[in-house]
């Protein structure tokens, strides 16, 4: 697992390092700027390899169709900011190697923060800085046909408003608006530029430029991916994302005494963010794969109970389907019992139907106080069937007075869409686990939910900048939502999606972002997310922390679907449990988002 960085904290780790005298800015922007160059050549090796008979210099001479060699050429886009700074030292690195360079500038140079100064400076020792227009570009691209890479170095990381003038409608030419592929062979700095990094939003365009969502080929940033690079939009539009060591890491662990309490979004959303399924590990972290070894060390010869005894609420008949797959999901991730409370019409459906379950007449919540007398049951998921209304919010009453670990799913939730308040207050802290999807976060959360998705105003309404000034800084994100969400219930929030959310009470956040090689789009079926609720019921059974439980559970979901692979359907997830865990026994490399 790695951690997701907020523009905030990434500024706030580049001061601590200037600030300690052992590096310089100018020296990061220069290590930057060398990082994107290696990405460069590691994403198209050929511009590196030699074409050709001509013996010298080879590797950054390529032949065109008349047979004559010309050097490789790069058109850099440089915005007024660092972000541009590093786009200078893209462009004096390439010129260094032979490259020819069309080098793109916004603002004027004695506007700009004292290091992208100088490296604009430096450039402009070498070649001409172009005043950025969209002629201009278009010019050049039209009088020479495309380049070999272009260099989005305009807005990065403290992007927080729409981009407008003359930088937009370049934007939009790269987006392919004039029928050219520009996508393939472009290269952005941080973020394709617009792209808000604590979001994953484009404000003021929710729709992307253009005819669509703009997207790049590569996407190189520094020291850690950001927040808006793996929620939102940020998957679809960033390509492959390289992340370039810069050196930072002595400066990058945060305190909470190092973080202004009253900054712009509190304390909050400067906690640091996890990323599950990431090629990196930071040390003191626990990851989901960690938790699902745990599940593999069971006690020889224990007794089923010591491996934990979970309850399943069910609806009635023809609505138990869901209750029994999340039954099933908590039985395979190795609950040691698990049981369905199923009122007395349908217990002939479910016993015809299930063997290894066990089965309860439960009628009503007096039933359920009954058999939760028995304190070997640990953990309880309701809301998969169990319809909406009065009935289910009493039988949600009933489970979290018990003092057990709690999943609330599905109907669970919707039956507290007119009144969440009744619903956390009753919630004890650190025990209970809430599964939305946005529909039903929607319900439980609506002002939060406002928030969230508020429209992205346009760059020029007026509105737009009074929010922004109101909102105190980047676009309000699902993390953030999330978070929020988890603080005021006193639940752990799981809020589903590709990319997922999982908040704390306390702040801590991961996202299980199901992109790259973890993308799993045979989720999109019924019933996942029961499997899913059944899950961290089973892991919660196991006395698995709810958080941790949160987490493992949304890792192993995704790592099923993808052992199954296409036609996947509800009732298969469960059964790929065990082949997901021989092989964290075997050693196998679980999928990660980075490849």
């Amino acid at each position: 697992m790695t951690e997701l960085l907020t523009c905030a904290q990434m500024r706030d780790i580049e001061r601590r390092a200037i600030e300690s005298g052992s590096v310089t800015g100018l020296d990061l922007m220069e290590r930057a700027g060398q990082g994107i160059v290696d990405a460069i050549f590691a994403q198209w090796p050929e511009l590196l390899r030699q074409r050709g008979p001509v013996p010298a210099p080879p590797r950054y001479f390529r032949q065109d169709e008349g047979g004559y060699f010309s050097r490789r050429r790069a058109v850099v886009l440089c915005g007024p900011g660092n972000n541009g700074g590093d786009g200078y030292v893209v462009a004096r690195l390439l010129h260094r190697m032979g490259w020819q360079l069309t080098v793109f500038g916004m603002g004027e140079v004695e506007d700009m923060p004292p290091d992208a100064r100088v490296n604009r400076t430096r450039w402009s020792a070498l070649g001409p800085v172009v005043p950025l227009t969209c002629d201009a570009f278009l010019a050049v691209s039209s009088g020479r046909g495309l380049a070999d890479v272009y260099v989005d170095a305009l807005f990065g990381t403290g992007m927080t408003r729409p981009v407008q003038g003359e930088a937009l409608k370049v934007l939009d030419v790269l987006a392919g608006s004039g029928g050219d592929d520009f996508a393939s062979r472009t290269v952005a700095v941080d973020a394709p530029s617009g792209l808000c990094l604590d979001s994953g939003h484009v404000p003021g365009r929710p729709e992307g430029y253009g005819r669509g969502l703009r997207s790049v080929a590569l996407t190189v940033t520094f020291d850690s991916p950001k927040v808006g690079h793996v929620i939102g939009i940020g998957p679809d539009i960033c390509g492959r994302l390289a992340v370039c060591d810069i050196g930072l890491r002595p400066w990058r662990e945060f305190e909470g005494d190092q973080i202004d309490p009253d900054a712009p979004g509190g304390t909050m959303r400067h906690m640091n963010v996890r990323l599950s399924g990431a090629p990196m590990v930071r040390e003191g972290r626990r990851d989901p794969e960690d938790i699902a070894r745990h599940l593999l060390k069971r006690a020889s010869g224990g007794h089923k109970f010591d491996h934990g005894h979970c309850l399943v609420v069910s609806g009635g008949v023809a609505r138990t389907g869901a209750a029994r797959l999340a039954a099933r999901a908590a039985l395979r991730i190795g609950a040691g019992l698990v049981t369905l409370a199923v009122p007395p019409d349908a217990v002939a459906e479910v016993a015809a139907q299930t063997t290894a379950v066990m089965v309860r007449e439960v009628t009503g919540p007096a039933d359920l106080a009954k058999v939760l007398e028995d304190r070997r049951i640990r953990s309880i998921c309701l809301g998969p069937g169990l319809g909406v209304g009065a009935r289910t919010r009493e039988m949600v009453a009933v489970a979290l007075e018990a003092g057990r670990h709690v999943v609330l799913d599905a109907d669970a939730l919707t039956s507290f869409a007119d009144d969440p308040g009744a619903l956390f207050a009753l919630i004890e802290k650190g025990r209970v686990v809430l599964t939305p999807h946005g529909g039903e976060f929607a319900r439980l959360f609506p002002e939060i939910d406002a928030r969230l998705n508020a429209p992205r105003l346009l760059a020029d309404d007026e509105a737009w900048h009074t929010a922004l000034a109101a909102q105190g800084g980047p676009l309000y994100s699902k993390v953030d939502a999330a978070r929020e969400a988890a603080a005021s219930s006193g639940a752990v929030v799981l809020l589903k999606g590709r990319d997922t959310v999982i908040a704390l009470p306390e702040g801590p956040a991961a996202v299980h972002a199901a992109i790259g090689a973890r993308a799993a789009p045979w989720l999109a079926t019924a019933g996942a997310g029961d499997v899913l609720a059944g899950f961290i019921a089973g892991l919660m059974a196991r006395e698995c922390p709810p958080g941790d439980a949160a987490e493992c559970a949304a890792w192993l979901h995704v790592e099923a679907a993808l052992a199954f692979g296409p036609g996947l359907i509800a009732e298969d997830l469960p059964e790929m449990v065990p082949q997901v865990l021989r092989g964290l026994e075997n050693g196998d490399q679980p999928h990660l988002v980075g490849q």
